[in-house]
């Protein structure tokens, strides 16, 4: 809340800011990173910025309508327009699916696969949304090329505004599609964050509200897209390749299970939280 004194307005410093922000942001599961998050963007600093010379500053103007949005539980990163992923930072929004650390799980079963190697000279993702598996894995191996395919245009939109960010337009095509349809390429490594919500699963407003339905859900079991992948990830991956595709924490067996039927092996790597999260393939 803004006061009034005998020389007009007087806002509160950007420490008190983000501690009354973040008191609204109870249904948050970080309400304090929320605040700064949020702070940072409407300061147009880094948040460690911030936090190391900027917490006695007024707070700025803009700061309280970004509040208002994030209590009516819009994400953050449809807010500030930025997610951190992996190495990188992408620019996201409304029609993209929001990057997420447990998605890292698939890089890190990337680098483990390729260790000791020169790593992927070719790379696909599958549903790659603003780009975010596609253009970490290629500033992970910078003589790899790659291929992002996804259905939505929007995605598409957002994935070409990160490849030119991030310098990484000359290595990566794009590609409107269903999956592999049409497609007889065979790549190093395959990644794929498909689907996998059950309809009618409850989610968390953020997300339900929000986030792109098509992006999200996969049927009443949450496998249908894993059905149409196996198959064509098995084909698309070349000697010696692995395919990283992310599973929700219950669907490891059920989802390794069809992989297994497509001819690939299949190991199944927990994240950070101990959590069933990415299936890993090869042939």
């Amino acid at each position: 809340m803004t006061e009034t004194g005998d020389r007009g307005p007087v806002h509160p410093v950007v420490r008190a800011a983000i501690t009354a922000a973040a008191a609204r942001f109870g249904f948050s599961e970080t309400p304090r990173l929320d605040a700064e998050l949020l702070m940072a963007h409407a300061l147009g600093t880094s948040r460690e910025a911030m936090l190391l010379g900027q917490l006695n500053d007024p707070a700025p103007d803009g700061f309280a309508a970004l509040v208002e949005r994030r209590a009516a539980h819009e994400p953050v990163a449809y807010i500030t327009g930025v997610r951190d992923f992996w190495t990188i930072s992408l620019a996201v929004g409304p029609g993209v699916l929001i990057p997420r650390a447990d998605s890292e799980t698939l890089l890190e079963a990337a680098v483990d696969h390729f260790r000791g190697t020169s790593g992927p000279a070719t790379i696909l993702d599958l549903g790659t949304g603003p780009g975010t598996l596609l253009f970490a894995a290629l500033a992970e191996w910078p003589r790899a090329r790659g291929l992002g395919i996804d259905a939505s245009e929007q995605a598409l939109e957002y994935a070409a505004r990160n490849a030119r960010q991030l310098g990484l337009a000359q290595r990566a095509r794009l590609e409107r599609g269903d999956w592999l349809a049409g497609h007889d390429e065979r790549f190093d490594l395959v990644l794929c964050n498909p689907p996998y919500v059950e309809t009618g699963a409850p989610l968390s407003p953020e997300v339900r509200d929000w986030e792109p339905a098509a992006a999200l859900f996969a049927g009443a079991e949450g496998l249908d897209d894993y059905r149409r992948l196996a198959p064509q990830i098995a084909t698309a991956l070349a000697p010696g390749g692995v395919g990283c595709i992310e599973i929700g924490a219950e669907q490891g067996p059920a989802a390794a299970a069809l992989f297994r039927d497509a001819g690939l092996r299949v190991n199944i790597r927990r994240d950070l939280a101990g959590h069933q999260r990415c299936l890993v393939a090869t042939s």
